[in-house]
């Protein structure tokens, strides 16, 4: 997928380092949301977008490759 144009109510970035996430939020608009740190967990990450879930596209910086075993279950 070389570009994607799909319009979307929220859009969330993550860099994802081993003991922390930098998650932020925009809205259709470019408009920030949430812009926050948290510990690396699933559990912290779905707390943190649940009210952002109905329509939000994800997408994670990662440069190790292992952390798929954590995060992509």
């Amino acid at each position: 997928m070389k570009f994607y144009t799909k319009s979307h109510a929220h859009f969330c970035g993550i860099d994802l380092h081993a003991r922390c996430l930098y998650v932020c939020i925009l809205d259709a608009a470019g408009e920030t949301c949430l812009h926050k740190k948290i510990s690396a967990s699933p559990q912290a990450l779905m707390t943190l977008i649940s009210p952002y879930l109905e329509d939000l596209v994800i997408g994670v910086e990662c440069m190790f490759s292992g952390y798929n075993r954590i995060w992509c279950t």
